[in-house]
């Protein structure tokens, strides 16, 4: 039964391993997240408390989300 367990197991970390499905979604979250960076920095005064509350939201969003699982 142990050597089932084992198995499976190697089976799923192989598949998450080789799995690129979010790959391309983590890309633009991150390219995104530059541009915002980049035009905050370019307009400080008007743009850049907007977008620091914007990730502020989406820090306190994602630490919900991770201590709910």
């Amino acid at each position: 039964m142990l050597s089932k367990v084992k198995i499976m197991l190697r089976r799923f970390i192989h598949r998450q391993a080789n799995d690129t499905k979010g790959q391309d979604l983590i890309e633009y979250a991150l390219i995104s997240a530059f541009i915002a960076v980049a035009i905050g920095a370019t307009f400080p005064t008007t743009i850049g408390p907007n977008i620091s509350t914007i990730f502020s939201k989406v820090q306190s969003n994602l630490t919900q989300a991770s201590s709910t699982s």
